[in-house]
């Protein structure tokens, strides 16, 4: 593993999750914040958190990068960004699931904004996994492999699951 390109790969999304997460919470759902304001921490309280929640956020993006680079499925067909996105929006599932919902459930906030949440960070990591897909391509030699098998079995893809064509 690489692990420089890593380090690279892990900050070029945290880059891109402070725009999308700007674009996302302080344009798109902005006004339902602001209709769910006594919910959250005053912008005061929140301003003196932000670094603590940049660094954690780094060390997040740094994780999700070492993580797709273990994961990267060095024999499938697809291009690094197309996996990138897969990765991510198995990520976003999880966290949606593990973690986002749980705002809306024990958070006195409106369906909608926990709904909107929920589907955002699908978004926002489908767009994580495309950066990190960008940056850390498919291991040398992996276009030559898949076509190496093209050219040996040229009609594999209308084979049946017996081999019959």
């Amino acid at each position: 593993m690489n692990y420089p390109r890593v380090v690279v790969a892990g900050i070029a999304v945290w880059i891109a999750s402070i725009g999308v997460g700007y674009v996302i919470n302080d344009i798109w759902l902005m006004r339902l914040y602001q209709a769910n304001a006594w919910a959250f921490r005053r912008a005061g309280d929140v301003s003196a958190l932000v670094p603590i929640g940049l660094g954690v956020q780094l060390i997040g993006c740094l994780a999700f990068a070492f993580a797709y680079a273990k994961g990267y499925e060095r024999e499938h067909e697809g291009s690094g960004v197309g996996q990138g996105i897969r990765f991510g929006l198995v990520v976003a599932m999880m966290i949606a699931g593990f973690a986002t919902v749980w705002n809306l459930v024990t958070q006195p906030i409106a369906v909608r904004l926990g709904v909107l949440e929920t589907i955002s960070r699908v978004g926002e990591f489908g767009i994580y996994g495309a950066v990190v897909g960008l940056i850390l391509p498919p291991c040398p030699g992996h276009h030559a492999r898949i076509r190496s098998r093209q050219f040996l079995f040229p009609d594999i893809k209308q084979m049946d699951v017996r081999g019959r064509l």
